[in-house]
């Protein structure tokens, strides 16, 4: 019959992972719950034979569910998914795992000692675009990676829960996470708050690595465009990715700077010569099945193998603790923040 789910919260993410769940045909939809009359009588219309209810607490002690989704927001999300776990279910949770560090890791310890897979939804790292350019980074073909840089900003949907890094950088940390395969050592962060908001809306963060590789990511809700650009420099070659494409999201460019030393003194800019590379453009195909699909199947395939997830509960701390620390280093005026990642 499959896996069967329960969905709690059927607000903005939610129905995008109750249609996803319900189209696979290894998993089976079985209830949805949600506060809000409104938002249960469109869940109605949708899927007609299911159980709605108002209380999270159906869905989580209910026999109808194996796995429970978590689309709700942050605050909620460390007792919603301990008091899964502890009644064996499995948990897929939206991004960021938690609101702080030291819930994540109960969760973690908590999802190991009952042997249930734990996942967070890091819908970016199963989109096409994203597998190539790990694809990419993997197969050596832009070289070592010298910086990350993203811009991740739109005109509206201020959270009142969080600040824009907490909304939106999990995208990009997430990414970075996936991509990279290394541990960060520091950070810097710098945010502001406008129109009377209690949160920063605008932020910039610089992520450290111990190997010159550096990250940066601009996150806004009071930019007047949307923009999602990404670009990925190596000493080869170099990558845009830009989410807002509708095609060719994906660019790879031969393209980057060759420096000889043709005098003696090692030391001397004058005896540096910087060759610029010019070369071609190439946009490679993707895959065409949508991120949340992958995801579903690929959290069907962990429970069922007891396979580790690519966004674990381990990779949904990791994020956490960078958003911990870029919170503090905003607090304390771009103080950099020493990283220690689990």
């Amino acid at each position: 019959m499959g896996l069967s789910f329960g969905v709690i919260g059927y607000g903005y993410w939610g129905p995008n992972l109750a249609r996803n769940i319900f189209e696979e045909d290894e998993a089976r939809l079985t209830m949805i719950a949600d506060q809000r009359q409104a938002r249960l009588k469109l869940a109605a219309k949708r899927f007609p034979h299911i159980d709605l209810v108002e209380d999270s607490a159906d869905v989580i002690r209910s026999p109808k569910t194996d796995a429970v989704v978590i689309a709700t927001p942050v605050k909620t999300h460390y007792a919603l998914a301990k008091a899964a776990l502890e009644q064996g279910k499995h948990v897929l949770i939206e991004k960021p795992l938690t609101a702080s560090v030291a819930e994540a890791e109960e969760l973690v310890n908590l999802a190991e000692q009952k042997n249930r897979t734990l996942m967070v939804d890091h819908t970016f790292v199963y989109t096409g675009a994203v597998r190539m350019i790990h694809k990419l980074l993997e197969s050596g073909e832009i070289g070592n990676p010298l910086y990350f840089d993203s811009m991740r900003v739109n005109l509206g949907l201020f959270q009142s829960d969080v600040n824009v890094l907490w909304d939106l950088a999990p995208h990009d940390v997430s990414i970075m996470d996936f991509l990279f395969q290394r541990s960060p050592v520091g950070l810097t962060a710098s945010g502001s708050t406008h129109f009377g908001s209690r949160h920063e809306n605008i932020a910039f963060m610089t992520v450290f690595y111990p190997d010159h590789l550096v990250a940066h990511i601009n996150v806004s809700w009071i930019s007047p465009v949307k923009i999602r650009l990404m670009l990925i420099g190596g000493d080869k070659k170099m990558i845009v990715y830009d989410d807002t494409e509708p095609s060719e999201k994906v660019k790879v460019y031969d393209r980057g700077v060759d420096m000889k030393n043709n005098g003696q003194n090692e030391e001397s800019v004058y005896d540096i010569l910087v060759q610029y590379r010019i070369g071609s453009m190439q946009a490679p195909r993707l895959e065409a099945m949508e991120a949340l699909r992958m995801e579903i199947r690929h959290f069907l395939d962990c429970v069922k193998n007891g396979d580790r997830p690519q966004t674990d509960g381990r990779a949904g701390m990791r994020v956490v603790q960078i958003l911990e620390a870029a919170a503090r280093s905003i607090k304390q005026r771009g103080a950099f923040q020493e990283l220690n990642l689990e």
